[in-house]
């Protein structure tokens, strides 16, 4: 079994917090939703997302995960969100970006969406796992802009995915070997997009519990300004 860790802030900016987590370590599963949309509905998308996968998954826990049955939960997720959103008018437009790990058999199976992000830190070496779903990476990338015009692109925060967009989803999925003493870290935009990958390997390098170093991720985010919601879940497999 993972030791594992989560927290969540709203930032230095805003007032609600639009992320969820979920770290259930008894069923194996770890994620981490970044809603969107106004008021309440970007938190609403979130929720749904994460109540959804916990209860589908849980359900399929004894019989063993597979890939299909984690994007059958995907797809599940978002239909929910989409059938929200027709019933209240207020939740309109809402949706959520969805990154999820499952251990099974000695590995993590990944499934992602969007622009939240799972990371593996071993030996040192911080390596990014996911894909990002978003114009940068999808668009901006394909047309050869160089990075330094993409940082500052007024689409850079623009997603080509997300639940409760579309009935059209496309779920990303990897699968990520455990190795010994190797942490893995699930994030939302709001920690990669102010703290650097020096800065994160430099906090997941300095020892100590996960509590500790998510705390201090999320600390790091706040010092440089923190203007989304910032959210962490660290994992370690033991050597």
């Amino acid at each position: 079994m993972l030791e594992s860790f989560g927290a969540s802030d709203p930032g230095c900016v805003r007032n609600n917090n639009e992320d969820t987590f979920l770290v259930v370590p008894a069923t194996g599963l770890y994620l981490v939703a970044d809603g969107m949309g106004g008021a309440a509905a970007g938190e609403t998308a979130s929720r749904i997302a994460t109540d959804t996968l916990r209860e589908i998954l849980e359900e399929e826990a004894e019989e063993g995960m597979n890939p299909t049955k984690l994007i059958t939960a995907f797809h599940e997720a978002n239909r929910r969100i989409k059938a929200a959103a027709l019933e209240n008018s207020r939740l309109e437009g809402m949706g959520t970006t969805l990154v999820a790990a499952v251990e099974t058999g000695g590995q993590l199976l990944v499934g992602s969406v969007g622009d939240s992000r799972a990371y593996s830190f071993s030996d040192g070496v911080l390596t990014q796992v996911t894909e990002d779903q978003s114009w940068i990476n999808d668009i901006g990338r394909r047309l050869g802009l160089p990075e330094e015009t993409l940082k500052v692109h007024p689409m850079r925060h623009v997603l080509t995915m997300a639940l409760g967009v579309s009935e059209h989803l496309k779920v990303n999925l990897y699968t990520l070997p455990l190795a010994a003493d190797m942490l893995v870290l699930i994030c939302s935009d709001g920690l990669y997009n102010v703290v650097s990958d020096a800065e994160v390997a430099g906090v997941l390098k300095s020892g100590g519990s996960l509590e500790r170093r998510t705390k201090l991720l999320i600390d790091t985010a706040r010092a440089h300004g923190a203007p989304d919601n910032v959210t962490v879940v660290l994992l370690h497999q033991a050597g």
